[in-house]
């Protein structure tokens, strides 16, 4: 039987990484794409996959890494930067600009590539990384909660698109997730994952901070067969936190204070 094969962008580090080792343990043959080459190439050593180098803002990048992979199973568009932060009023538009392109156009280019090679298999699975601040206001930064929400919007238009294809398209939203990404807003810096997780508040549910193995679960589901009736769907990793986020000050402060870190790198 032929290996199956997943790819996930944003794959190096935080979310991405620990799905990444999720489906490598669910069997999958697993692509690890990111703009982060060191940590990515070390990943994909140790899960037997590939690591690609991969900007999700251009467009010859994810046409180039879907035909590398072959015929593609699983597509995780996982890749996402926090971007502007700040208030509105101070909002850089380059790097509001920057964020757009990431987190809007790089799922777009995800999907549509997606798309191209599972169509003719009449098979497949897309799921893309939303997050709370798509759904509800307060706990994002602004510019990164409207791509969010974009692409939550983006997830249900091309499910009803492509379901006749056999293709399912489904979102993942985590909640308040320690990472290399938080950790550079929240704390000193991407690889200071203790003080970020001192800075977040823990989850009423588990009693701490969610960590990125808390979503690789829900990716597995959606990727896998029991998931095979759904798609058009979000699903939320996130132990309540979307609809019932408690103390928002740590979010306002952190995402859309005046003293807002200019940090913007993957995670």
């Amino acid at each position: 039987m032929t290996e199956p094969v997943a790819i996930v962008t944003g794959g190096a580090s935080g979310i991405g990484a620990a799905c990444a080792e999720r489906l490598a343990a669910d069997g999958f043959r697993v692509l690890v794409a990111d703009v982060q080459a060191e940590p990515g190439r070390a990943l994909a050593r140790r899960l037997g996959g590939e690591f690609v180098p991969t900007d999700v803002t251009r467009e010859a990048d994810i046409e180039a890494l879907v035909d590398r992979a072959g015929a593609v199973d699983v597509f995780f568009a996982n890749a996402g930067i926090f971007g502007a932060l700040g208030p509105i009023e101070q909002t850089d538009t380059a790097e509001a600009d920057r964020t757009i392109a990431v987190n809007l156009r790089g799922t777009l280019l995800c999907l549509k590539h997606a798309v191209r090679v599972m169509r003719p298999r009449r098979r497949g699975s897309i799921i893309v990384t939303a997050s709370p601040g798509g759904v509800v206001g307060g706990v994002g930064p602004h510019v990164y909660s409207a791509t969010k929400a974009g692409a939550a919007g983006l997830v249900r238009a091309v499910a009803a698109e492509v379901r006749e294809y056999g293709i399912r398209v489904n979102s993942v939203v985590p909640g308040a997730i320690v990472s290399p990404m938080t950790a550079a807003v929240l704390a000193g810096g991407p690889a200071d994952l203790a003080a970020a997780t001192q800075a977040m508040a823990p989850s009423p549910l588990v009693g701490r901070p969610g960590a990125p193995g808390d979503v690789a679960g829900a990716v597995s589901f959606l990727a896998g067969a029991d998931s095979a009736f759904i798609t058009g769907t979000e699903l939320f990793a996130d132990a309540g936190y979307t609809h019932a986020p408690g103390p928002a000050s740590f979010a306002k402060e952190k995402f859309a204070g005046p003293g807002a870190r200019r940090f913007s790198g993957p995670g």
